[in-house]
């Protein structure tokens, strides 16, 4: 969890909800739900500095993110049972540093009353075809996910 640093918010968390959709703050770096899903438990690591390259990350924020991904890959693994992961770092909308998070699946998922699909199995993720949830489902899944979290 954040040390209790002030997260700096940026347009790229802004847009994807946070603070409701937040998963959990680092000390560098902020994990959301996407609230457009993907794939069941579909997120966001958005850095929390003044980053528009991946090059301009400090030092810290790169050693963080090596336990950051290893947590986040346990924790989807207990929550949802994932097959694969992809992480894709797009920035061609949003500027700010960060990745996508989208755990891959062979088969569906149900969730908060809600059957997940990966359109894209086994290829790349299909970005354009959502799971539709509500705002009261993506937040049945953030608590599950932080039940689960290390």
């Amino acid at each position: 969890m954040s040390t209790g640093r002030d997260i700096m918010t940026n347009a790229t968390l802004k847009k994807f909800g946070d603070p409701h959709a937040r998963v959990k703050a680092y000390d560098t770096w902020v994990l959301v739900l996407r609230p457009q899903q993907i794939t069941l438990g579909a997120m966001v690591l958005v850095s929390s500095e003044n980053a528009t390259a991946f090059s301009e990350l400090s030092r810290e924020a790169f050693v963080e993110l090596q336990g950051i991904t290893r947590e986040i890959e346990t924790g989807l693994q207990r929550a949802f049972a994932y097959d694969k992961i992809n992480y894709l770092m797009l920035m061609m909308v949003d500027p700010d540093v960060h990745f996508h998070v989208i755990p891959r699946y062979a088969d569906s998922k149900v969730m908060a009353d809600c059957t997940f699909y990966d359109y894209g199995w086994p290829g790349p993720p299909e970005l354009s075809h959502i799971n539709e949830t509500t705002m009261t489902q993506n937040q049945q899944i953030i608590a599950h996910m932080k039940d689960l979290w290390d």
